[in-house]
């Protein structure tokens, strides 16, 4: 099992790209099923998920091709409607193939999904969606069994306990697509990926307006045919690169993405005293000195993104004062703080309300990443902290991260992977 091993304490400075954002690719590749045609995915980035996705698409019978970044996926001939746990285990977004197979095929038996040990995330609402598009949903022995052939277009409500689902909203419109009639989604995720995977959608011949905003009107169509796209920039890499130029006191430019999808994120780095430039497609962060308080709530897009609410929290460990972060999207998602006090932070958890009061320094330890974006918390922390820390169960960090330890180190960063 692979660690880092990261002496800190160095400016990080330099130019770095941004990847194509895990969380586009995942439901693009999903809707690969919808058509038997070839579809082909540019720019795709070499990620555990990513691997684990196309390792199920194949398990179902689908033709993967892969050209260096490039994935040709063709769905035609004997698809098996089935998707098993020990694949869906390994990643939570496999779920993603609920809604294609079902509007396509009429049928589809899913096992319900692994992934972070980040709380309860259930799947009702993908249930209510498909549900309300006429399909007959069982749950036995583990699996989602759904049926329903046509699909019916309707109107629903798809917001949680939480607000809007990401998940949600993606895999009812991509069931929707091949519905009968015309469906509106209300309370819809605003997410950029949602837009992203409905601008591919349309690309296939779907009718669809509205995604990125809460409502999404998808008027069905009798079939889709091949495509091709390159997915957007990955929104929370770039975030967590801004925080590294942050926290090491450095300055780094990423190029090739889209601040537009930062705002929340550049509003709350500014008022911990970073200077941040942005363009239409790059974003330049720099500091000197120790960050202010901040106070921040996460909240679905445009407000504060959840999966950099870990990495923030590293920043704010070494601020100057008192800062508060409220986590509005999932339970239990402050396992990460409990190892940022190994290495000297000071951190109190109440229910879902972390109070950060900073320190002037953070010290090297071993410790132990629980989820995807604990990890990356845990180094940048480890960038940060004097000393040498070792990050154990990096595996998180593989599923989302695309050799995150070789582009830190383009910028300064001493971080060395160990595989024991």
């Amino acid at each position: 099992m692979d660690r880092f091993l990261i002496r800190g304490g160095r400016p990080l400075k330099g130019r770095l790209t941004a990847a194509a954002a895990k969380n586009a690719v995942l439901p693009i590749l999903a809707a690969c099923l919808l058509t038997d045609e070839t579809c082909t995915i540019r720019s795709v980035p070499a990620l555990e998920d990513v691997a684990a996705m196309l390792g199920l698409l194949e398990t179902l019978g689908v033709k993967v091709v892969r050209r260096g970044r490039t994935i040709e996926i063709t769905a035609a001939g004997k698809i098996a409607l089935g998707a098993p746990y020990d694949i869906v285990r390994k990643m939570r977004a496999s779920y993603y193939v609920l809604g294609p197979l079902l509007a396509r095929f009429g049928e589809c038996r899913v096992s319900l999904p692994g992934g972070c040990a980040i709380g309860p995330r259930p799947v009702d609402l993908h249930l209510r969606g498909i549900e309300a598009l006429g399909a007959q949903v069982n749950l036995e022995h583990g699996y989602i069994h759904a049926r329903g052939r046509p699909l019916e277009g309707n109107t629903m409500l798809l917001e949680g306990s939480h607000g809007p689902s990401v998940g949600a909203t993606a895999n009812t419109l991509m069931a929707a697509v091949l519905a009968r009639g015309k469906t509106v989604i209300q309370s819809a995720a605003c997410e950029p990926e949602i837009a992203d995977l409905a601008r591919f959608l349309n690309r296939m011949g779907a009718q669809v307006r509205g995604a990125g905003t809460p409502t999404i009107t998808i008027q069905g169509v009798k079939r889709l045919h091949g495509a091709a796209c390159r997915p957007i920039p990955d929104r929370i890499e770039v975030g967590t690169l801004a925080v590294a130029a942050a926290i090491t006191g450095g300055e780094i430019e990423i190029a090739g993405c889209r601040p537009a999808h930062l705002g929340a994120v550049v509003e709350k780095l500014r008022e911990a005293g970073a200077a941040v430039e942005t363009s239409r497609t790059g974003i330049c962060v720099a500091m000197s000195g120790r960050p202010g308080p901040v106070q921040l709530a996460t909240a679905p897009f445009p407000g504060f993104p959840t999966d950099l609410q870990a990495q923030f929290m590293a920043l704010l460990c070494l601020g100057r004062g008192t800062s508060v972060i409220s986590e509005g999207i999932f339970e239990n998602r402050f396992l990460h703080a409990l190892e940022l006090n190994r290495m000297g932070a000071d951190i109190a958890i109440s229910g879902n309300v972390a109070v950060v009061n900073g320190v002037e320094k953070l010290s090297s330890a071993q410790v132990m990443a629980s989820d995807l974006r604990a990890s990356a918390a845990l180094v940048l922390a480890g960038l940060a902290a004097k000393g040498e820390t070792e990050i154990l169960r990096i595996y998180h960090l593989d599923r989302g991260y695309e050799k995150l330890d070789r582009k830190l180190g383009r910028v300064g960063a001493d971080i060395r992977r160990i595989h024991d």
